[in-house]
């Protein structure tokens, strides 16, 4: 019960309640207005999500599905792109879709609630701060150890073929370069989006795990290359069809 009473404060929050007051963006982009013909559809506003405590012990918020105990977190997706060039991993089905990966159902808010009830540490090492002009070098936040190591998951995919389950790392669907390497198994971070103008900025775009770092995203991609729109494209002979059913699964990372 004590659970579920967090589970309902905690979306009551993001839901609508009173926010922080807005706050410069950290890498200078204007979080919920996303460039002209980024985003197919704005993602329609959150409602409060249904919350189930099910028989094997999970929490069910909305489409998200989360382990108290393994801290595992389940999203249910569909492949959205099996080739192109990506920026993307992971949106909701109303955003960024002509560059993601998978698209989902499930709300942003749902997805950072899980986040949040799992006591995952939200990260701002890979956004750079504000500068006072170009010619002012790039500098980042410095985070403690402990706020990296709490902010890392792998991202790994389960689906089935012909009935049989299969699993992959998100990595291996995904190309590097020049369409013959790999993204590098590298630990994803969890970044939380944020609050600007009293909404939460994932809702809004859509942004759930972006390959390219952006502010909005939920979760980034830590990784080489991860400030480059052109060097990511689909690993079509790992995937299954287009439209297939996949799960999405986020981990403590494990060194």
């Amino acid at each position: 019960m004590r659970i579920l009473l967090t589970i309902f404060c905690s979306v009551a929050f993001l839901h609508g309640q009173p926010a922080p007051a807005p706050q410069a963006p950290p890498n200078g982009e204007i979080p919920g207005k996303p460039t002209p013909g980024q985003a197919e559809k704005a993602p329609e506003p959150a409602k409060a999500p249904s919350v189930t405590k099910l028989e094997n012990g999970m929490i069910k918020v909305g489409e998200v599905t989360f382990d108290p105990k393994t801290r595992q977190i389940f999203i249910p997706c569909t492949v959205n792109m099996n080739e192109g060039m990506l920026e993307y991993a992971i949106v909701h089905e109303g955003g960024k879709v002509h560059e993601s990966l998978l698209k989902t159902k499930a709300s942003p808010t749902d997805i950072n609630v899980a986040f949040k009830l799992l006591r995952y540490v939200a990260s701002p090492e890979l956004f750079p701060l504000p500068r006072e002009n170009y010619e002012t070098p790039v500098q980042y936040p410095v985070v403690s150890d402990e706020v990296r190591k709490g902010a890392r998951v792998d991202l790994n995919l389960e689906w089935q073929v012909e009935g049989k389950s299969k699993k992959a790392a998100l990595a291996e669907w995904i190309h590097h370069g020049d369409e013959t390497k790999m993204m590098d198994k590298e630990p994803w971070v969890y970044g939380g989006s944020m609050m600007y103008g009293g909404k939460f900025v994932a809702e809004s775009t859509g942004d759930i795990a972006s390959i390219c770092v952006v502010s909005a995203s939920i979760l980034l991609y830590a990784g080489q290359d991860d400030d480059n729109d052109e060097m990511w494209h689909a690993n079509h002979d790992a995937m299954p069809a287009k439209d297939s059913p996949v799960t999405l699964v986020i981990s403590p990372h494990k060194p």
